[in-house]
């Protein structure tokens, strides 16, 4: 099994139909799932210096990293999610 990590993106309140399909997908992931964690602020460093990462819909919201036989498993299984504005996903290698 390769391992990938979904990468969430966008906020907005969630109202409580949003927090019910949340929950039921991330039950029909649960036998998949070796991770999960959300974000709260952050910042950006680059060579122009420092910024503080707003909370929008641009923002990285969350991550889950599962284990999928390939990047179109994985896929299927981020198909079923009620993202707010998308969702990536990465394969995760080992260095």
């Amino acid at each position: 099994m390769k391992k990938f990590m979904f990468l969430h993106f966008g906020f907005e309140k969630p109202t409580p139909d949003i927090m019910e399909a949340w929950e039921a997908w991330f039950e029909s992931i649960s036998d998949k799932q070796i991770d999960q964690g959300g974000f709260r602020g952050g910042r950006e460093i680059s060579t122009s210096g420092t910024k503080d990462l707003p909370w929008n819909m641009e923002s990285i919201t969350g991550y889950n990293i599962i284990e999928a036989e390939s990047l179109d498993a994985a896929e299927k299984l981020a198909q079923g999610n009620p993202f707010i504005a998308s969702i990536r996903i990465y394969e995760v290698r080992s260095m």
